[in-house]
């Protein structure tokens, strides 16, 4: 596989995914391991109410959380596709660090070498 290709295929994935994230940013998300790791931090409940909720409206608020949790999604996801392509790249590099023995020379240069050296001898 061509290093260009694997290139294309992580910025592909990694633009879907923050379209993907973009799209669910309204919605709630459920980071149990991570909140776990963390202590049992639920971020999707870290909100700045900016206006109580009345009988007319829903409350305004800002849900930083949410925001919280797509930039953990995204870091996650660059890293497995850093390591992905970092993998490729070793890969590619010991295939191409390898190279194969030089071909022997032909027999008539041996034997211009060898008498080259004779000559060289007898002088």
């Amino acid at each position: 596989m061509r290093g260009n290709v694997v290139d294309m295929a992580g910025r592909q994935s990694s633009s879907q995914r923050v379209r993907q994230d973009r799209d669910l940013a309204g919605e709630r998300h459920h980071h149990a391991p991570i909140g776990l790791l963390l202590g049992g931090i639920d971020f999707n409940s870290f909100v700045i109410t900016i206006k109580k909720a009345t009988a007319d409206c829903p409350a305004v608020a800002i849900r930083y959380g949410t925001f919280i949790n797509i930039i953990v999604d995204f870091i996650i996801v660059a890293f497995v596709l850093f390591g992905i392509i970092k993998l490729m790249n070793t890969l590619k590099t010991k295939k191409e660090a390898a190279p194969a023995a030089p071909p022997k020379p032909p027999a008539q240069e041996v034997l211009l070498a060898e008498i080259r050296d004779i000559l060289k001898k007898g002088r």
